[in-house]
């Protein structure tokens, strides 16, 4: 998917969210800007039991590892981490093909992931072997459903697991490449914009490359996924190259820094890692906490 060079925030909310069950939205945000500016989400409009809130995208979801984080709501809205409700620490889920009704997987289980977030998210890890739409039924919440679309690998601009993750200049300190800010953590520009991304692809080291803009996300994902990246990256040195690029070009966000463009993005955040030889081991999507990417990393070798 092509994204426009000019779009609201409310527009990019909307691509980047994936609408679940009930109309509910859940990545960085949702439907009306809160007091602090940020974006509350949607609450369902259906009662009754436990329902599915999609937190992956709905585009770029192709054949072999298959990540998708969910949430859980109620009739009250998304469930949080400070609610009254005690929420399961693990989620068993079906995995089956909607068009044929087969079971692809009877018993796929994601722990509960909920570090510095403000709510928890569950990430389902699968294999999917072909094309085609497929639906994720949750052991607890049998009466919902979550469906995801395989796609066929040529039909999918972003980069994908196995390419060779394309070089780009990112904005630095020394050149901001027309973005102003570089960087909108809240906390000041964090440490990953001291050379670009082509520079780092360069180095003979993995890379962890973050796309996500954290002052308009400062609690749902895009701010906890850069303060996870600082954290990790406090702990490993110069051993791994870290990159961020921020997702509008200027502070009315409205129209799309040049590194959404450049990798055809609909959506954020995304974390993309890649071993010495620039090529893309791991990606990311939408939310992840810092205990997730310590073990991607981990499991990439690199810790």
């Amino acid at each position: 998917m092509n994204l426009p060079t000019s779009f609201s925030r409310r527009r990019f909310l909307t691509l980047s969210a994936t609408v679940g069950l009930g109309g509910i939205v859940a990545a960085c945000g949702g439907s009306s800007p809160s007091n602090d500016g940020q974006w509350s989400e949607f609450a369902p409009e259906t009662s009754g039991d436990l329902q599915v809130v999609k937190r992956y995208p709905s585009t770029g979801l192709v054949a072999g590892t298959v990540r998708l984080p969910i949430s859980l709501a109620d009739k009250s809205g998304i469930l949080g981490a400070s609610g009254d409700i005690s929420l399961p620490q693990q989620l068993t889920a079906r995995i089956i093909d909607a068009e044929t009704g087969d079971v692809v997987h009877d018993a796929v289980v994601a722990q509960q992931h909920a570090e510095n977030l403000s709510v928890p998210y569950w990430p389902f890890v699968f294999e999917i072997a072909k094309e085609g739409i497929y639906l994720l039924k949750l052991n607890i919440a049998p009466n919902t459903e979550s469906s995801f679309q395989i796609e066929e690998r040529s039909n999918v601009l972003t980069p994908l697991v196995g390419d060779q993750l394309p070089p780009f200049d990112t904005p630095t300190t020394d050149n901001n490449r027309g973005v102003d800010p570089i960087c909108t953590s809240p906390n000041g520009a964090c440490p990953f914009h001291t050379q670009t991304l082509t520079e780092a692809l360069k180095s003979g080291k993995p890379v962890v490359y973050l796309i996500g803009t954290p002052a308009y996300c400062k609690t749902g994902t895009c701010a906890p996924a850069l303060d996870a990246l600082v954290e990790v990256a406090a702990s490993l040195g110069d051993a791994v190259a870290f990159i961020h690029a921020d997702v509008y070009k200027d502070k009315t966000a409205t129209e799309a820094a040049p590194a959404v463009q450049a990798y055809k993005l609909s959506y954020e955040p995304v974390l993309y890692i890649t071993d010495k030889n620039r090529k893309l081991i791991n990606r990311l999507d939408a939310v992840f906490d810092v205990k997730e990417l310590r073990d991607s990393l981990a499991a990439a070798g690199i810790s």
